[in-house]
C-alpha cells in the first residue's frame, strides 16, 4: 500500500514527548487560516512512498519514543496509516488532526475506528489563530485538546492526557 506524505523528521523534539519520528501526511481538508503546514493541503502534492519502506526507516530508529502522525490531515488516509501502525507493532503513537475527537467517532470508516484504537494520543482540533499561544506545549492553539485516545475510547467518553 502506498501513502502520501509531505515529509518526514525521524528525530522530532516538537511533535510529542521524547524522540519522536514524525510523519506529515499530504492533504488536508480544513484549510485553517494562518495553518503552520499549508504546503500539506493540496491532497496531489507531496510524494507517494511504500509503507513497508516507511516501517523501515521508522525501525531505523530504534531509540525514538514513537512515532507522530501529523499533516496535513492523516485520517484522510486511515487506510496507509492503520497499515503502518500495525506493521511498526507495539509503539507509541501520537496523532494531530483538525476533526475532534467526536467527529471521528460519528465516521462510518472501519479504517478510522480501527486506527483510533492503535492511537496512545490524540490532538484534536482545527488551528484558530485568535487561541494561538507560544507558550502552548505541543499544539497550536488552545481549544486543541490532548486525548488518551484508548482510554476514551474504552470509557465510552474523552479522557484527556496530561503532557
Amino acid at each position: 500500500m502506498q501513502i502520501r506524505l509531505a515529509g518526514l523528521v525521524p528525530e522530532s523534539i516538537v511533535d510529542g514527548t521524547g524522540y519522536r519520528f514524525a510523519i506529515f501526511a499530504q492533504g488536508c481538508p480544513h484549510n485553517c487560516p494562518d495553518c503552520h503546514n499549508p504546503h500539506t493541503h493540496d491532497f496531489g502534492g507531496g510524494r507517494l512512498h511504500e509503507v513497508d519502506e516507511i516501517t523501515a526507516r521508522i525501525k531505523s530508529y530504534p531509540h525514538n519514543d514513537g512515532v507522530t502522525f501529523t499533516g496535513g490531515e492523516p485520517f484522510c488516509q486511515p487506510d496507509a496509516f492503520l497499515e503502518l501502525v500495525e506493521k511498526l507493532g507495539n509503539i507509541n503513537i501520537w496523532c494531530f488532526t483538525g476533526y475532534n475527537f467526536e467527529e471521528l467517532l460519528k465516521m462510518e470508516s472501519p479504517a478510522v475506528h480501527a486506527l483510533l484504537e492503535k492511537i496512545d494520543v490524540l490532538i484534536d482540533g482545527r488551528f484558530i489563530k485568535t487561541q494561538f499561544n507560544h507558550e502552548l506545549k505541543f499544539k497550536g492553539s488552545k481549544n486543541q485538546r490532548f486525548i488518551s485516545c484508548k482510554e476514551s475510547l474504552k470509557r465510552g467518553e474523552v479522557v484527556l492526557f496530561e503532557v
